[in-house]
């Protein structure tokens, strides 16, 4: 059985960046808290627990003074940084700079938006952090859509301004974007930019692990998708892989793994979501060479 890592895998630039920030800080300070799971992985998480990383929520954090606390790459609304100063608490920001950059571009459109009776609409994850920290920048009022029946929403008769959760997938933007676009054909009889502005606001370095992975699920037999069950990019991500190799299996850690998947003339490809540590891929790749040693000394 051949057995290979998608080299292409693991941590996005953001959260290998908050991730460093954390293990760091947590070198020089008595405690750190973070808001939220820093990642969603939860052996990630366990694994910077077990170093000092105390996660908590926002509840938690209206109590908090006097104290660190890290903003992951997600980003946070404007809420947690009054939140910071009023209570003392110095705030160690790892927010993504895409993230960033897309929260001043949903600010700026919505206050334009306000003075032309419009609406901004992000295609994302309602409850999702980062896109808390978004629709934070327009006074709660975006409206969020993740499926059809969400599109109900939406006024037609108004402008609209589309923005994207930064790790959604390429094509479900931009089928939301002509189903919004017809809505409002239907709405208004025709479409002009005045009525409909859509931002593919996508991060790149994750779009483009759609068309890598669409390859290496095809040049293997097997696919092993590693990836925590709270994060909606390995659920998109993994989706990609199962519609180019009917032999993909989503797992959480190698506990998950069961040895009738594989045959011994495999080749077998490990990959995973950009919130997947690559110390797990290489776990789960050593505990199916076990298998295959298993295997071996069977036959």
């Amino acid at each position: 059985m051949e057995v290979t890592i998608d080299k292409n895998s693991g941590y996005c630039f953001g959260v290998e960046f908050a991730i460093k920030m954390a293990e760091d800080e947590m070198e020089v300070s008595e405690k750190l808290y973070c808001l939220g799971d820093i990642v969603h992985n939860d052996m990630e998480v366990k694994r910077l627990s077990e170093k000092g990383l105390v996660v908590i929520d926002r509840e938690q954090l209206q109590e908090l003074t006097d104290c660190k606390v890290l903003i992951r790459a997600h980003g946070e609304p404007p809420e947690t940084y009054r939140t910071a100063i009023e209570n003392n608490i110095e705030l160690i920001d790892a927010s993504c700079p895409v993230v960033l950059k897309l929260q001043h571009r949903v600010k700026t459109a919505f206050d334009k938006m306000e003075r032309e009776q419009g609406q901004i609409v992000i295609y994302g994850k309602k409850g999702h952090a980062e896109v808390i920290g978004l629709t934070g920048q327009t006074l709660e009022k975006a409206i969020v859509v993740m499926e059809d029946k969400d599109l109900d929403k939406v006024d037609y008769s108004r402008p609209v301004t589309l923005f994207s959760q930064t790790t959604k997938s390429t094509k479900g933007f931009y089928e939301l974007k002509s189903k919004i676009e017809d809505r409002i054909k239907a709405e208004k009889g025709d479409l002009s930019e005045v009525d409909f502005n859509a931002n593919d606001s996508i991060c790149r370095q994750v779009s483009n692990r759609e068309p890598q992975l669409q390859r290496f699920s095809n040049e293997n037999d097997v696919i092993l998708f590693v990836s925590g069950k709270k994060s909606s990019n390995g659920r998109a991500l993994y989706q990609v892989c199962l519609a180019e190799n009917s032999r993909s299996y989503f797992v959480e850690n190698e506990t998950e793994i069961d040895p009738s998947w594989f045959s011994p003339e495999d080749k077998v490809g490990i990959c995973g979501a950009t919130s997947t540590p690559m110390w797990l891929m290489e776990r789960v790749m050593h505990h199916i060479q076990s298998l295959e040693q298993g295997m071996v000394l069977e036959n």
